[in-house]
């Protein structure tokens, strides 16, 4: 069974995590969580409330980390799916992290991410020249790496798929999925 990793840490978007994990699931891959630690991790839901300017954030659930970024040996993986919310913000300064993801473009195997996962892409120096989709508050972070940004929902650019946030998780599954199908079909 082909595995799949998904790089997060605590304060990921719930939704984020749980959606494509038990997608891949139900597809028929084998997925690892792996986190800056080996622990169980806090989740987080944002979501809109009348008369604030940006979103707001309430307690998700907990789930356990497989293991730890240092302990993961990227060459057993197919794929890989970096989730948003605010854990990009601090998982990208772990190297660990950096060489995981550096790995599966250095090698050329599909990659998912959205929201603020680009910024765990952006601290590995791989989206230089890319297009990408990432939660619009992050688009000057994006063009700023030297990537374009682009405002959409499932934004493929050859074996990456990005969106900006989990509403679009539909077409984002559904482009990932294909690709993914195509690289390392479940047998």
């Amino acid at each position: 069974m082909p595995k799949v990793l998904m790089i997060t840490g605590d304060a990921a978007e719930d939704l984020e995590v749980m959606y494509p994990y038990q997608r891949l699931l139900e597809e028929g891959y084998e997925v690892h969580i792996a986190a800056p630690s080996k622990k169980r991790l806090q989740f987080v839901v944002h979501d809109f409330a009348e008369g604030f300017d940006t979103y707001t954030e309430k307690p998700g659930r907990t789930w356990p980390a497989d293991l730890s970024f240092a302990e993961v040996d990227p060459t057993e993986y197919v794929a890989l799916v970096v989730p948003g919310g605010r854990a990009p913000e601090y998982i990208r300064n772990d190297p660990d992290c950096q060489r995981i993801i550096r790995h599966f473009f250095e090698q050329d195997k599909p990659v998912a991410h959205l929201c603020h996962g680009g910024q765990a892409l952006l601290a590995a120096g791989v989206l230089k020249g890319r297009r990408t989709a990432a939660y619009p508050a992050c688009a000057p972070d994006i063009r700023a790496a030297g990537a374009e940004f682009v405002d959409g929902e499932a934004v493929v650019d050859g074996l990456m798929v990005s969106a900006r946030a989990w509403p679009d998780h539909p077409a984002w599954m559904r482009e990932f999925l294909r690709i993914l199908r195509s690289k390392a079909p479940v047998s």
